[in-house]
């Protein structure tokens, strides 16, 4: 199945735009977990199978994982997710930003190592950046687009030929050239609603990968009424500490799922 399929799927299945990123911090892990050689698989596959029914997609930032040398966990937790959840898709974030074979090995790393049914990648570089990825014609790239964080305006808000600025210029060249499969998504920061809405105007249905509400301080009701489709749905918006972290003990799993529920009806209200 593709990764667009999958993901269309889970909206209506799971009535969700919650996107549960999976950004295991290790001094935050509850006491139990303390020590463990496994602890990072077993901490995010608990938050996965606590809310697997309310999420349209899970985010590994594979970050966390290197970090600390475990790519074999999270291996073993796409694997987990795959096996136990299959109709839900799995974003690998990595943002990676390469140009020709060394661009192809982190396709491969990404689809067949990780088994990820997306990557998230950064366009900088132009289309020699995005086309090593278009040889696995069903899974999904997510290029950043406007991102949520306050520096991204450093560049991406620069004004660039007939006053277009450069955000404009990667959503519209991401929907009309880069998209062969199909398979495309752009990341767009709740953080900027007004932006949002601006790319949910050039780019007709394409899926938004929609980071910093919570913590960073987007709001929830701007958020979806700027990015939603027609038909109610076109986002999986990711929060990640507010439901890894919401409990410290033996029950943050379920704690979890609590924090899940709540940010997933919050979005629902609006769309």
């Amino acid at each position: 199945m593709s990764f667009i399929d999958s993901l269309q799927g889970a909206w209506a299945r799971n009535n969700s735009l919650l996107c549960v990123g999976l950004d295991p911090d290790l001094s935050k892990f509850p006491a139990h977990l303390a020590g463990k050689p496994d602890a990072i698989f077993e901490f995010c596959k608990a938050i996965v199978d606590a809310t697997a029914d309310l999420a349209c997609a899970f985010k590994p930032q594979i970050a966390y994982f290197a970090g600390e040398s475990a790519e074999e966990q999270l291996e073993a937790l796409i694997d987990h997710i795959h096996l136990n959840h299959p109709n839900i898709p799995v974003i690998l974030d990595a943002k990676r930003g390469d140009i020709g074979a060394t661009a192809a090995q982190y396709a491969r790393e990404a689809f067949e190592r990780f088994q990820a049914d997306a990557l998230t990648v950064n366009p900088y570089m132009g289309f020699d950046s995005v086309e090593p990825y278009l040889e696995y014609p069903d899974c999904g790239l997510i290029v950043l687009c406007r991102t949520s964080n306050p520096g991204g305006s450093d560049l991406q808000n620069l004004e660039i030929t007939g006053g277009k600025k450069l955000y404009q210029h990667v959503a519209s060249l991401v929907a009309e050239k880069w998209n062969r499969h199909g398979q495309a998504a752009l990341v767009v920061g709740a953080t900027f609603p007004a932006e949002l809405a601006d790319v949910r105007s050039l780019i007709g249905d394409m899926p938004l990968l929609v980071p910093g509400i919570g913590a960073q301080g987007g709001d929830v009701q701007a958020t979806v009424n700027a990015g939603k489709t027609a038909t109610g749905t076109g986002l999986m918006i990711n929060s990640s500490r507010a439901i890894l972290y919401a409990g410290k003990g033996e029950d943050f799993a379920s704690a979890a799922r609590v924090a899940a529920i709540a940010t997933r009806d919050e979005i629902n209200k609006y769309r």
